[in-house]
C-alpha cells in the first residue's frame, strides 16, 4: 500500500506565494519520476511540473519562471515552490509519482488533490 499526502494549498492574493508538499508513503522500493499537476474546473487535467529521480526537471511554459520543483529523495518527498501568483493558477493541485514497490511492481500514484486559489 502507497499513499501520496499533500499539504501546503490555500488561498493566496496575486503576487503571493504558495509551497505545496506530497509526502510518500509505504512499500516503496524506489520512486522515478514525481510531479504536480493541476485542474482547473471546466478544465483538463495538466501537467505543472514533473523531476526525475536524477533531478532532471520539467515544467509547463505557463509557469517557467515563476514555479521551482525539487525533491527530498530521503524523505520521499517532492516539493513545489509557487511564486507570482496569478488567478489563472486557481485550481486542484495533484502529486504524481512514479514508483517501484516492495514486492518489484512499477506503478503510478496519485494524491488527493490540494485546492489552490489565487484571488485578484
Amino acid at each position: 500500500q502507497v499513499q501520496l499526502v499533500e499539504s501546503g494549498g490555500g488561498l493566496v492574493q496575486a503576487g503571493g506565494s504558495l509551497r505545496l508538499s506530497c509526502a510518500a508513503s509505504g512499500s516503496i522500493f524506489s520512486i522515478n519520476a514525481m510531479g504536480w499537476y493541476r485542474q482547473a474546473p471546466g478544465k483538463q487535467r495538466e501537467l505543472v511540473a514533473a523531476i526525475t529521480s536524477g533531478r532532471s526537471t520539467n515544467y509547463a511554459d505557463s509557469v517557467k519562471g515563476r514555479f521551482t520543483i525539487a525533491r527530498d529523495n530521503a524523505k520521499n518527498t517532492v516539493y513545489l515552490q509557487m511564486n507570482s501568483l496569478k488567478p489563472e493558477d486557481t485550481a486542484v493541485y495533484y502529486c504524481n509519482a512514479d514508483l517501484v514497490t516492495i514486492n518489484g511492481g512499477d506503478y503510478n500514484y496519485w494524491g488527493q488533490g490540494t485546492q489552490v486559489t489565487v484571488s485578484s
